[in-house]
């Protein structure tokens, strides 16, 4: 399920606290209350969806008949100063 530790300990060897949390998240607590959790970039990654960006996904090969349809974009006039 994963492992709990104090931010002392964590602080004392953050080492150990790296390697626990390849077995699972690392809960650190702070007199007693979860404050933080500590995940490896890999689970962080498939937590959040893998931080693609569009512009990735749209050079990805197959994706050449894709239309991306844009917003018109806007060109305004400059406002005068008033000095």
């Amino acid at each position: 399920m994963g492992t709990t530790i104090t931010s002392r300990e964590f602080n004392r060897d953050v080492s150990a606290a790296k390697r626990a949390a390849e077995h699972g998240p690392v809960t650190i607590t702070d007199h007693g209350r979860r404050s933080h959790v500590l995940l490896t970039a890999e689970d962080f990654d498939r937590l959040t969806g893998g931080g693609d960006l569009v512009g990735d996904r749209l050079w990805a090969r197959g994706t050449e008949d894709i239309e991306l349809e844009l917003p018109e974009r806007r060109v305004e006039t400059p406002r005068e100063l008033d000095l």
